[in-house]
């Protein structure tokens, strides 16, 4: 999906933060990841909560399979394909997610490296 797609896709929201990921997109949303678009599909952000809806309304969980590995089940779900024909449905669905996405917290930037310092203008010598 291009970024105009996604972009009314999620307009219920107001103004959202499209980043390349893991060779997709993090849809994002007041500073939390609401969403994903990868392989072409736009998956939302479910957790304990909203989880069951996705389900019941015939959502399919990302589960993620590396190879000789255990699948690990991701807490992201397509879109029900009733919400692309209707806008009011699509704003329930994404609600959810940005839902989903605040209650997870906001990303927290990166700690610094081990052994790496901050530096001062005290330290810089002209």
């Amino acid at each position: 999906m291009d970024a105009v797609e996604i972009e009314e896709m999620f307009a219920s929201l107001g103004h959202v933060q499209i980043k390349r990921m893991f060779g997709g997109k993090g849809i994002y949303c007041e500073g939390a990841i609401i969403a994903i678009d990868l392989f072409g599909e736009v998956m939302l952000k479910a957790d304990e909560m909203s989880s069951p809806a996705f389900a019941e309304a015939g959502g399919r969980q990302w589960v993620y399979q590396r190879e000789g590995k255990s699948p690990v089940a991701m807490p992201y779900w397509t879109i029900p394909e009733t919400a692309y024909d209707d806008p009011d449905e699509m704003a329930h669905w994404v609600r959810l997610a940005n839902d989903a996405g605040q209650r997870a917290g906001v990303a927290k930037p990166k700690k610094p490296k081990r052994g790496a310092r901050e530096r001062s203008l005290d330290d810089i010598t002209p």
